[in-house]
């Protein structure tokens, strides 16, 4: 299915003609933002346009649709396959993945248990469909400095958001997976906490990640690291979005088992990462072998710099 059939299947069939414009550009689309009562927001390159009632996109905010409740409501149960209780354990998450691995984030009314943990949502009147989009090659850029005399180094990919991290993630890890020019295949291990680097639907990855790695599908990262080397032995392993000391902890133990990491975390600069707390053990004792920094230049996301384990520039534009 196209990109585009893809995100028209997201709404229900009265509503599709609407959406048609938007489904149009899908190559260009980043996210859909719908708030009850509100404007619907595409972005679109980067740009926030508005949805107008006759389906057409527009930067003026006249004349633009308003999303409904009875919308809202239909949307969720269009993808909810008519049985939102089926989906209870995504959505009291946060998030479904679609087919095609595009993701919807949800916001409503959280009802909690007694442990404080949250047991449901309910009155949903938010969503980010956040428009998934595979570029492969997007990695050959970083491949002669992720290795070594054909060994792989441990990287750190460092990104302020919106900027590709794990689009780039992505392509580094099937890359890994199916062997390139630098180095042989190898069995890869990925904790997709969020179902961002796969895109799971029902099990089956939306995205190619490589011939010869296995999933954790919506598994927190902590549990997943461990659980993958002691079932399934890979020598690599790649997580999204490290943020707190147990993760960090977490890839002290994976790299003591001889498994190699790749991963990505938030920040604008390495003197960023650098002085996050959690990381001081990883960055003093050089555990990373690599630091890949993304940012935009001229509005287009971009590699800026690459650093080695001593913080020396290695590549930079």
């Amino acid at each position: 299915m196209a990109k585009g059939e893809e995100i028209l299947h997201i709404f229900p069939d009265y509503m599709r003609s609407k959406w048609s414009c938007i489904a149009a550009r899908a190559d260009e689309l980043q996210e859909i933002r719908l708030r009850i009562g509100r404007e619907v927001i595409a972005i679109l390159q980067n740009k926030e346009w508005y949805l107008t009632e006759n389906g057409q996109v527009t930067e003026s905010k006249e004349n633009t649709y308003h999303i409904s409740e009875r919308d809202m409501e239909a949307i969720l149960n269009h993808i909810c396959e008519y049985s939102v209780y089926a989906f209870a354990d995504e959505i009291k998450q946060g998030f479904l993945t679609i087919p095609g691995g595009h993701r919807i984030g949800l916001a409503g009314q959280v009802i909690l248990q007694e442990n404080n943990k949250i047991r449901n949502m309910k009155h949903i009147g938010y969503m980010n469909i956040r428009i998934s989009h595979e570029i492969k090659g997007v990695a050959d850029a970083i491949l002669p400095y992720i290795y070594e005399n054909g060994k792989l180094l441990d990287s750190l990919l460092i990104s302020p958001p919106g900027c590709g991290k794990t689009t780039l993630l992505r392509d580094m890890i099937r890359q890994i997976s199916d062997g390139n020019s630098y180095a042989q295949g190898m069995d890869v291990g990925v904790v997709d906490e969020r179902s961002e680097i796969a895109g799971s639907y029902m099990g089956k990855p939306q995205n190619d990640v490589g011939m010869r790695t296995d999933i954790l599908d919506a598994c927190p990262k902590v549990l997943g690291m461990m659980m993958l080397i002691r079932s399934m032995a890979p020598k690599v392993v790649a997580v999204d979005e490290l943020g707190c000391e147990e993760d960090a902890k977490a890839i002290c133990q994976v790299m003591q088992c001889g498994s190699k990491i790749i991963a990505t975390i938030h920040g604008d600069s390495l003197t960023d990462v650098m002085n996050k707390s959690f990381l001081h053990n990883l960055i003093e004792n050089k555990i990373f072998g690599r630091y890949i920094l993304l940012g935009k230049i001229n509005g287009k996301c971009s590699i800026k710099a690459i650093y080695n384990r001593s913080f020396e520039i290695c590549y930079d534009l």
